[in-house]
Protein backbone atom coordinates (compact mmCIF):
# COMPACT_ATOMS: atom_id res chain seq x y z
CA UNK A 1 0.00 0.00 0.00
CA UNK A 2 1.32 3.51 -0.81
CA UNK A 3 1.19 6.16 1.85
CA UNK A 4 0.30 9.79 0.60
CA UNK A 5 -1.60 12.09 3.40
CA UNK A 6 -4.68 12.48 1.45
CA UNK A 7 -7.53 14.43 0.47
CA UNK A 8 -8.21 15.41 4.17
CA UNK A 9 -5.95 18.36 4.29
CA UNK A 10 -6.42 19.67 0.79
CA UNK A 11 -10.41 19.60 1.07
CA UNK A 12 -9.82 22.58 4.02
CA UNK A 13 -9.80 19.90 6.73
CA UNK A 14 -7.55 19.85 9.35
CA UNK A 15 -7.11 16.69 12.00
CA UNK A 16 -7.02 18.01 15.19
CA UNK A 17 -7.77 17.00 19.19
CA UNK A 18 -7.13 13.19 18.33
CA UNK A 19 -7.14 11.76 21.75
CA UNK A 20 -9.64 9.31 21.70
CA UNK A 21 -11.75 7.56 19.35
CA UNK A 22 -15.14 9.22 20.93
CA UNK A 23 -13.80 12.19 21.15
CA UNK A 24 -12.04 12.73 17.87
CA UNK A 25 -12.98 15.57 15.71
CA UNK A 26 -12.50 17.35 12.45
CA UNK A 27 -12.44 21.31 11.98
CA UNK A 28 -12.83 23.25 8.86
CA UNK A 29 -10.35 25.58 7.73
CA UNK A 30 -11.64 28.49 6.96
CA UNK A 31 -9.58 29.75 4.01
CA UNK A 32 -10.60 33.03 2.30
CA UNK A 33 -10.25 32.91 -1.46
CA UNK A 34 -7.69 34.80 -2.11
CA UNK A 35 -5.57 32.05 0.40
CA UNK A 36 -6.58 29.29 -1.88
CA UNK A 37 -3.46 27.86 -3.25
CA UNK A 38 -4.52 24.20 -3.69
CA UNK A 39 -0.99 23.78 -4.90
CA UNK A 40 0.23 24.92 -1.57
CA UNK A 41 -2.08 22.73 0.70
CA UNK A 42 -0.99 19.50 -1.62
CA UNK A 43 2.37 20.05 -1.71
CA UNK A 44 2.77 20.15 2.12
CA UNK A 45 1.08 16.82 2.54
CA UNK A 46 -0.19 14.36 -0.26
CA UNK A 47 2.40 12.16 -1.57
CA UNK A 48 1.77 9.29 -4.62
CA UNK A 49 3.96 6.29 -6.26
CA UNK A 50 5.36 8.15 -9.26
CA UNK A 51 8.92 10.44 -9.02
CA UNK A 52 -2.26 20.51 -4.58
CA UNK A 53 -15.44 30.12 -8.19
CA UNK A 54 -15.33 31.88 -6.18
CA UNK A 55 -19.28 32.34 -5.38
CA UNK A 56 -21.19 33.10 -8.55
CA UNK A 57 -20.96 36.61 -6.43
CA UNK A 58 -18.06 37.67 -5.21
CA UNK A 59 -17.60 39.63 -2.43
CA UNK A 60 -14.49 41.64 -4.07
CA UNK A 61 -17.36 43.31 -6.72
CA UNK A 62 -19.79 44.13 -4.19
CA UNK A 63 -22.90 43.41 -5.85
CA UNK A 64 -26.35 41.99 -4.92
CA UNK A 65 -27.85 40.09 -8.30
CA UNK A 66 -30.66 38.70 -8.13
CA UNK A 67 -30.87 35.94 -10.59
CA UNK A 68 -33.48 32.57 -11.36
CA UNK A 69 -31.17 29.88 -12.84
CA UNK A 70 -32.53 28.28 -15.73
CA UNK A 71 -34.18 24.50 -16.56
CA UNK A 72 -32.60 21.55 -17.06
CA UNK A 73 -31.66 22.19 -20.47
CA UNK A 74 -29.18 19.16 -21.44
CA UNK A 75 -27.89 15.87 -20.50
CA UNK A 76 -24.42 16.13 -22.11
CA UNK A 77 -21.73 19.08 -22.55
CA UNK A 78 -18.55 18.95 -25.01
CA UNK A 79 -15.81 18.10 -22.27
CA UNK A 80 -12.46 17.20 -23.65
CA UNK A 81 -12.73 16.64 -27.84
CA UNK A 82 -13.18 20.62 -29.05
CA UNK A 83 -13.00 22.10 -32.63
CA UNK A 84 -10.61 24.74 -32.89
CA UNK A 85 -11.30 26.92 -35.76
CA UNK A 86 -8.12 29.07 -37.67
CA UNK A 87 -6.88 31.85 -35.02
CA UNK A 88 -9.09 30.08 -32.39
CA UNK A 89 -6.95 30.16 -28.68
CA UNK A 90 -10.39 29.54 -26.28
CA UNK A 91 -12.52 26.71 -26.61
CA UNK A 92 -15.52 25.09 -24.74
CA UNK A 93 -18.13 26.90 -22.93
CA UNK A 94 -19.52 27.13 -18.99
CA UNK A 95 -22.43 24.64 -17.76
CA UNK A 96 -23.84 24.00 -14.10
CA UNK A 97 -25.32 21.32 -12.48
CA UNK A 98 -27.29 21.15 -9.36
CA UNK A 99 -26.40 18.33 -6.83
CA UNK A 100 -28.38 15.75 -5.61
CA UNK A 101 -28.09 13.72 -2.22
CA UNK A 102 -24.49 12.17 -1.54
CA UNK A 103 -23.07 13.98 -4.46
CA UNK A 104 -19.37 14.87 -4.18
CA UNK A 105 -17.55 17.28 -6.07
CA UNK A 106 -14.78 14.95 -6.98
CA UNK A 107 -17.04 12.91 -8.64
CA UNK A 108 -19.22 15.39 -10.35
CA UNK A 109 -15.41 16.73 -12.06
CA UNK A 110 -14.42 13.38 -12.61
CA UNK A 111 -17.86 12.93 -14.90
CA UNK A 112 -17.44 16.13 -16.69
CA UNK A 113 -13.38 15.76 -17.59
CA UNK A 114 -12.29 18.73 -14.79
CA UNK A 115 -9.93 18.21 -11.59
CA UNK A 116 -10.14 18.85 -8.16
CA UNK A 117 -8.94 22.72 -8.42
CA UNK A 118 -11.11 23.25 -11.46
CA UNK A 119 -14.56 22.33 -9.85
CA UNK A 120 -13.37 23.56 -6.08
CA UNK A 121 -11.93 27.04 -6.66
CA UNK A 122 -15.34 27.49 -9.29
CA UNK A 123 -17.16 27.21 -6.58
CA UNK A 124 -15.20 27.78 -3.40
CA UNK A 125 -18.55 28.87 -1.57
CA UNK A 126 -19.64 25.00 -1.90
CA UNK A 127 -18.31 22.14 0.29
CA UNK A 128 -16.20 19.41 -1.80
CA UNK A 129 -17.44 16.54 0.39
CA UNK A 130 -20.81 17.19 1.46
CA UNK A 131 -22.88 20.05 -0.57
CA UNK A 132 -25.87 20.76 0.37
CA UNK A 133 -28.80 18.96 -2.29
CA UNK A 134 -29.92 21.82 -4.44
CA UNK A 135 -26.59 23.28 -4.71
CA UNK A 136 -25.72 24.77 -8.47
CA UNK A 137 -22.18 24.17 -9.07
CA UNK A 138 -20.32 25.72 -11.88
CA UNK A 139 -18.29 23.63 -14.31
CA UNK A 140 -15.52 25.74 -16.02
CA UNK A 141 -15.81 24.17 -19.30
CA UNK A 142 -14.16 26.92 -21.10
CA UNK A 143 -10.35 27.10 -21.64
CA UNK A 144 -8.13 29.16 -23.11
CA UNK A 145 -5.44 27.87 -24.64
CA UNK A 146 -1.42 28.27 -23.60
CA UNK A 147 0.62 30.45 -25.43
CA UNK A 148 2.71 27.92 -26.77
CA UNK A 149 2.59 26.09 -30.30
CA UNK A 150 -0.26 24.20 -31.57
CA UNK A 151 1.71 20.72 -31.66
CA UNK A 152 1.78 17.55 -29.72
CA UNK A 153 1.56 18.25 -25.95
CA UNK A 154 1.76 21.42 -24.30
CA UNK A 155 0.85 20.97 -20.57
CA UNK A 156 0.41 24.04 -18.73
CA UNK A 157 1.49 23.24 -14.94
CA UNK A 158 -0.31 26.61 -13.45
CA UNK A 159 -4.22 25.06 -14.45
CA UNK A 160 -2.85 21.19 -14.01
CA UNK A 161 -3.72 20.86 -17.49
CA UNK A 162 -2.94 19.38 -20.50
CA UNK A 163 -3.55 20.01 -24.50
CA UNK A 164 -2.99 18.04 -27.08
CA UNK A 165 -3.50 18.78 -30.72
CA UNK A 166 -3.25 16.28 -33.32
CA UNK A 167 -1.36 16.56 -36.42
CA UNK A 168 -3.45 14.72 -38.81
CA UNK A 169 -6.67 16.36 -37.18
CA UNK A 170 -5.42 20.71 -37.15
CA UNK A 171 -8.97 21.56 -36.50
CA UNK A 172 -9.56 19.77 -33.16
CA UNK A 173 -7.94 20.14 -29.95
CA UNK A 174 -7.96 17.57 -26.81
CA UNK A 175 -7.81 18.84 -23.14
CA UNK A 176 -7.42 16.46 -19.83
CA UNK A 177 -7.03 17.76 -16.18
CA UNK A 178 -4.00 16.28 -14.42
CA UNK A 179 -2.52 15.70 -11.26
CA UNK A 180 1.62 16.97 -11.40
CA UNK A 181 4.62 17.48 -9.23
CA UNK A 182 4.16 18.26 -5.24
CA UNK A 183 6.64 21.56 -3.71
CA UNK A 184 9.84 19.74 -3.36
CA UNK A 185 9.11 17.31 -6.07
CA UNK A 186 8.26 19.63 -8.63
CA UNK A 187 7.09 18.20 -13.17
CA UNK A 188 9.99 19.83 -14.94
CA UNK A 189 9.26 22.91 -16.89
CA UNK A 190 10.31 22.53 -20.56
CA UNK A 191 10.62 21.26 -24.49
CA UNK A 192 10.57 17.26 -24.10
CA UNK A 193 8.68 14.46 -26.57
CA UNK A 194 7.61 11.12 -25.56
CA UNK A 195 10.22 8.73 -25.21
CA UNK A 196 8.50 5.31 -24.75
CA UNK A 197 5.04 3.65 -24.26
CA UNK A 198 3.85 1.21 -22.08
CA UNK A 199 0.68 -0.40 -21.17
CA UNK A 200 0.15 -2.46 -17.88
CA UNK A 201 3.76 -1.00 -16.61
CA UNK A 202 5.72 -1.98 -13.64
CA UNK A 203 6.76 0.46 -11.53
CA UNK A 204 11.01 -0.07 -10.26
CA UNK A 205 10.38 1.97 -6.88
CA UNK A 206 12.95 4.90 -6.16
CA UNK A 207 15.66 4.75 -3.53
CA UNK A 208 14.21 8.40 -2.84
CA UNK A 209 10.62 6.78 -2.16
CA UNK A 210 11.92 4.38 -0.35
CA UNK A 211 13.03 5.71 2.31
CA UNK A 212 9.99 8.38 2.18
CA UNK A 213 7.86 5.28 2.75
CA UNK A 214 10.18 3.47 5.43
CA UNK A 215 10.03 6.80 7.58
CA UNK A 216 6.32 6.81 7.44
CA UNK A 217 6.55 2.50 9.01
CA UNK A 218 5.64 1.32 5.46
CA UNK A 219 7.91 -1.33 3.21
CA UNK A 220 7.58 -1.37 -0.80
CA UNK A 221 8.97 -3.55 -3.19
CA UNK A 222 11.55 -2.95 -5.39
CA UNK A 223 8.99 -3.59 -8.54
CA UNK A 224 5.63 -3.20 -8.27
CA UNK A 225 3.65 -4.93 -10.78
CA UNK A 226 0.40 -3.76 -12.65
CA UNK A 227 -2.70 -4.02 -10.69
CA UNK A 228 -4.57 -2.13 -8.12
CA UNK A 229 -1.79 -1.10 -6.24
CA UNK A 230 0.38 0.23 -8.81
CA UNK A 231 0.28 3.82 -9.12
CA UNK A 232 1.07 3.99 -12.84
CA UNK A 233 -1.91 2.51 -13.61
CA UNK A 234 -2.43 0.58 -16.44
CA UNK A 235 -0.78 3.40 -19.23
CA UNK A 236 2.54 5.26 -18.98
CA UNK A 237 4.19 7.33 -22.01
CA UNK A 238 8.13 7.71 -20.74
CA UNK A 239 9.14 11.44 -21.28
CA UNK A 240 12.69 12.62 -22.68
CA UNK A 241 13.16 14.02 -19.03
CA UNK A 242 14.95 11.29 -16.68
CA UNK A 243 12.78 9.49 -14.43
CA UNK A 244 9.50 11.70 -15.81
CA UNK A 245 6.43 10.07 -16.86
CA UNK A 246 2.62 10.46 -18.35
CA UNK A 247 0.83 7.85 -16.46
CA UNK A 248 -2.40 6.95 -15.33
CA UNK A 249 -3.32 6.38 -11.67
CA UNK A 250 -4.66 4.19 -9.08
CA UNK A 251 -6.10 7.30 -6.96
CA UNK A 252 -7.99 9.18 -9.94
CA UNK A 253 -9.63 11.87 -6.85
CA UNK A 254 -5.87 13.30 -7.11
CA UNK A 255 -6.24 15.02 -10.27
CA UNK A 256 -6.26 18.55 -10.40
CA UNK A 257 -3.37 18.51 -7.63
CA UNK A 258 0.05 18.79 -6.62
CA UNK A 259 0.26 15.10 -5.67
CA UNK A 260 3.14 13.38 -7.04
CA UNK A 261 7.01 12.67 -7.20
CA UNK A 262 7.11 14.80 -10.31
CA UNK A 263 5.14 12.79 -13.14
CA UNK A 264 1.77 14.12 -14.62
CA UNK A 265 -1.03 11.87 -13.62
CA UNK A 266 -4.29 11.49 -15.62
CA UNK A 267 -7.90 9.66 -14.85
CA UNK A 268 -7.83 6.39 -15.59
CA UNK A 269 -9.91 6.85 -18.77
CA UNK A 270 -8.23 9.78 -19.86
CA UNK A 271 -4.69 8.03 -19.97
CA UNK A 272 -6.00 5.05 -22.05
CA UNK A 273 -7.53 8.11 -24.83
CA UNK A 274 -4.34 9.86 -24.91
CA UNK A 275 -1.93 6.57 -25.01
CA UNK A 276 -3.93 5.25 -28.18
CA UNK A 277 -3.52 8.58 -29.98
CA UNK A 278 0.25 9.65 -28.47
CA UNK A 279 3.01 8.47 -30.74
CA UNK A 280 6.95 8.08 -29.67
CA UNK A 281 8.35 11.03 -30.74
CA UNK A 282 5.59 13.70 -30.63
CA UNK A 283 6.47 16.50 -28.84
CA UNK A 284 5.61 17.57 -25.22
CA UNK A 285 6.14 21.11 -24.13
CA UNK A 286 5.67 21.72 -20.08
CA UNK A 287 5.07 25.51 -19.11
CA UNK A 288 3.69 27.38 -16.36
CA UNK A 289 1.12 29.82 -17.25
CA UNK A 290 -1.33 31.35 -14.72
CA UNK A 291 -2.50 34.12 -16.89
CA UNK A 292 -3.78 33.71 -20.19
CA UNK A 293 -5.76 36.04 -22.76
CA UNK A 294 -7.63 35.14 -25.48
CA UNK A 295 -9.98 37.02 -28.31
CA UNK A 296 -13.08 35.26 -28.79
CA UNK A 297 -15.63 36.80 -31.07
CA UNK A 298 -14.66 40.32 -31.29
CA UNK A 299 -14.60 40.05 -26.79
CA UNK A 300 -11.12 40.11 -25.08
CA UNK A 301 -10.77 37.53 -22.33
CA UNK A 302 -8.42 37.31 -19.31
CA UNK A 303 -8.34 33.86 -17.53
CA UNK A 304 -6.52 33.99 -13.92
CA UNK A 305 -4.78 31.20 -11.54
CA UNK A 306 -3.00 31.06 -9.06
CA UNK A 307 0.79 30.91 -9.59
CA UNK A 308 2.14 27.70 -7.77
CA UNK A 309 4.03 27.43 -4.78
CA UNK A 310 7.34 27.53 -7.06
CA UNK A 311 6.55 30.86 -8.52
CA UNK A 312 4.68 32.60 -5.72
CA UNK A 313 7.60 35.14 -5.02
CA UNK A 314 7.44 36.25 -9.32
CA UNK A 315 3.40 36.78 -8.79
CA UNK A 316 3.96 40.60 -9.47
CA UNK A 317 5.98 40.32 -11.86
CA UNK A 318 4.20 38.47 -13.94
CA UNK A 319 0.64 39.86 -13.01
CA UNK A 320 2.50 42.98 -14.44
CA UNK A 321 3.58 41.22 -17.17
CA UNK A 322 -0.14 40.14 -18.03
CA UNK A 323 -1.35 44.02 -17.56
CA UNK A 324 1.53 45.21 -19.50
CA UNK A 325 0.24 42.74 -22.80
CA UNK A 326 -3.21 43.83 -21.89
CA UNK A 327 -2.91 47.51 -22.26
CA UNK A 328 -0.95 46.70 -25.95
CA UNK A 329 -4.08 44.14 -27.18
CA UNK A 330 -6.40 46.77 -26.37
CA UNK A 331 -4.64 49.51 -27.57
CA UNK A 332 -3.71 47.55 -31.00
CA UNK A 333 -7.53 46.61 -31.47
CA UNK A 334 -8.91 50.44 -30.31
CA UNK A 335 -10.77 49.23 -27.22
CA UNK A 336 -11.54 49.83 -23.49
CA UNK A 337 -10.63 48.03 -21.25
CA UNK A 338 -12.54 47.53 -17.47
CA UNK A 339 -9.20 47.87 -15.76
CA UNK A 340 -10.81 47.17 -12.07
CA UNK A 341 -12.38 44.37 -13.55
CA UNK A 342 -9.35 43.07 -14.34
CA UNK A 343 -8.02 43.52 -11.14
CA UNK A 344 -10.62 41.72 -9.57
CA UNK A 345 -9.95 38.90 -11.67
CA UNK A 346 -6.41 38.85 -11.30
CA UNK A 347 -7.45 38.55 -6.96
CA UNK A 348 -10.20 36.43 -7.92
CA UNK A 349 -7.81 33.79 -9.91
CA UNK A 350 -10.92 31.20 -10.44
CA UNK A 351 -9.78 29.95 -13.88
CA UNK A 352 -13.10 30.79 -15.44
CA UNK A 353 -12.48 33.07 -18.41
CA UNK A 354 -13.87 36.00 -18.16
CA UNK A 355 -14.48 39.14 -20.44
CA UNK A 356 -12.69 42.37 -20.28
CA UNK A 357 -13.78 45.09 -22.23
CA UNK A 358 -16.07 48.01 -20.93
CA UNK A 359 -19.17 47.00 -19.60
CA UNK A 360 -18.74 43.54 -20.69
CA UNK A 361 -20.11 40.43 -18.47
CA UNK A 362 -18.85 39.91 -15.47
CA UNK A 363 -18.58 36.44 -13.86
CA UNK A 364 -22.20 36.39 -11.96
CA UNK A 365 -23.70 36.91 -15.15
CA UNK A 366 -21.81 33.75 -16.89
CA UNK A 367 -22.42 31.71 -14.43
CA UNK A 368 -26.09 32.55 -14.49
CA UNK A 369 -25.85 31.73 -18.91
CA UNK A 370 -24.03 28.35 -18.40
CA UNK A 371 -25.95 25.53 -19.92
CA UNK A 372 -28.06 24.01 -16.98
CA UNK A 373 -27.17 20.07 -17.15
CA UNK A 374 -29.82 17.57 -15.74
CA UNK A 375 -28.64 15.22 -13.28
CA UNK A 376 -27.22 11.44 -14.57
CA UNK A 377 -28.32 10.13 -11.33
CA UNK A 378 -25.36 8.51 -11.10
CA UNK A 379 -21.56 10.01 -11.96
CA UNK A 380 -19.04 8.18 -13.79
CA UNK A 381 -17.17 5.57 -11.72
CA UNK A 382 -18.77 7.31 -8.39
CA UNK A 383 -17.86 4.87 -5.59
CA UNK A 384 -20.64 3.15 -3.66
CA UNK A 385 -19.94 1.15 -0.20
CA UNK A 386 -21.21 -2.18 -0.28
CA UNK A 387 -23.47 -3.25 2.27
CA UNK A 388 -22.29 -3.95 5.52
CA UNK A 389 -23.48 -7.28 7.05
CA UNK A 390 -23.37 -8.59 10.68
CA UNK A 391 -20.89 -11.12 9.26
CA UNK A 392 -18.48 -9.22 7.88
CA UNK A 393 -15.39 -7.36 9.41
CA UNK A 394 -15.03 -3.44 9.91
CA UNK A 395 -13.35 -0.95 11.31
CA UNK A 396 -14.67 2.05 13.54
CA UNK A 397 -12.44 4.93 12.66
CA UNK A 398 -13.54 7.78 14.23
CA UNK A 399 -16.79 9.51 15.97
CA UNK A 400 -18.83 12.79 16.30
CA UNK A 401 -20.99 15.02 17.47
CA UNK A 402 -21.47 16.54 13.97
CA UNK A 403 -23.18 14.52 11.33
CA UNK A 404 -21.76 16.81 8.38
CA UNK A 405 -18.44 15.92 9.53
CA UNK A 406 -18.87 12.37 9.95
CA UNK A 407 -20.28 12.47 6.48
CA UNK A 408 -17.20 14.28 4.89
CA UNK A 409 -14.89 12.02 6.31
CA UNK A 410 -16.69 8.76 5.43
CA UNK A 411 -16.62 10.27 2.10
CA UNK A 412 -13.48 11.04 1.69
CA UNK A 413 -12.49 7.16 2.91
CA UNK A 414 -14.91 6.19 -0.13
CA UNK A 415 -12.39 8.31 -2.60
CA UNK A 416 -9.56 6.98 -1.26
CA UNK A 417 -7.40 4.99 -4.17
CA UNK A 418 -8.17 2.00 -3.92
CA UNK A 419 -11.77 2.43 -2.72
CA UNK A 420 -11.85 2.47 1.42
CA UNK A 421 -15.87 1.45 1.79
CA UNK A 422 -17.03 3.33 4.36
CA UNK A 423 -20.59 5.25 6.16
CA UNK A 424 -21.93 6.89 8.65
CA UNK A 425 -24.32 5.50 11.33
CA UNK A 426 -25.65 6.96 14.07
CA UNK A 427 -25.02 5.62 17.48
CA UNK A 428 -27.12 7.03 20.59
CA UNK A 429 -26.53 10.79 19.91
CA UNK A 430 -22.66 10.38 18.10
CA UNK A 431 -21.92 9.68 14.55
CA UNK A 432 -19.72 6.80 14.09
CA UNK A 433 -17.33 6.24 10.65
CA UNK A 434 -17.23 2.64 9.84
CA UNK A 435 -15.01 1.56 6.93
CA UNK A 436 -16.26 -2.02 6.00
CA UNK A 437 -17.31 -4.76 4.87
CA UNK A 438 -13.33 -6.81 4.36
CA UNK A 439 -13.63 -9.77 3.33
CA UNK A 440 -11.02 -10.97 5.71
CA UNK A 441 -8.71 -9.84 9.24
CA UNK A 442 -5.99 -9.45 7.03
CA UNK A 443 -7.70 -7.30 4.35
CA UNK A 444 -9.49 -5.22 7.72
CA UNK A 445 -5.93 -4.29 9.27
CA UNK A 446 -4.58 -3.59 5.75
CA UNK A 447 -7.42 -0.78 5.38
CA UNK A 448 -6.06 0.42 9.16
CA UNK A 449 -2.43 0.52 7.90
CA UNK A 450 -3.94 2.72 5.42
CA UNK A 451 -5.99 5.31 6.90
CA UNK A 452 -3.12 5.37 9.37
CA UNK A 453 -0.75 6.40 6.94
CA UNK A 454 -3.43 8.17 4.95
CA UNK A 455 -4.96 10.23 7.94
CA UNK A 456 -3.10 9.50 11.01
CA UNK A 457 -6.24 8.18 12.69
CA UNK A 458 -5.65 5.26 14.71
CA UNK A 459 -8.90 3.14 14.25
CA UNK A 460 -10.36 0.07 15.88
CA UNK A 461 -11.33 -3.11 14.34
CA UNK A 462 -14.76 -4.33 14.55
CA UNK A 463 -15.52 -7.82 14.56
CA UNK A 464 -17.90 -9.75 12.59
CA UNK A 465 -21.39 -9.87 14.26
CA UNK A 466 -21.86 -6.28 14.05
CA UNK A 467 -25.32 -5.53 15.39
CA UNK A 468 -25.05 -1.46 15.82
CA UNK A 469 -25.03 -0.67 11.92
CA UNK A 470 -28.65 -1.38 10.12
Amino acid sequence: MFSWLYLAFVTLLALTSMTSQENFRIDLFKIKKSALSLGLAIGLTLLSGCQTLSSFFPEDEEKTVTIEFPEPQSETVVTHEFELPDGENMVGSLAAIDTRENDALPDIARHFGLGYNDISIANSAVSPWTPKPGSRVLLPLQFILPDSPHKGIALNLANMRLFYYPKKQPDKVYTYPVGIGRQGWNTPMGQTSIVAKDANPSWNVPESIHREHAEKGDSLPKVVRSGPDNPLGLYAMRLGFPGYLIHGTNKPYGIGMQISHGCVQLYPEDIEVLFKKATVGMPVRIIHQPYLTAWHEDMLYLEAHEPLPKWAKEKAGLRKKVVKDLHELSAKKGVAVDWEKVERILQRSDGIPTPILVQSPDVAELSANALQLKHPGQFYDQPVAGELKDSDWAILVASFNDETKAQQLATMLNHQGPIIPARKIQKDDAYQVIAGPFKSKTEMKAAAKRIKMDFEIDSEPVKPRLTSVN
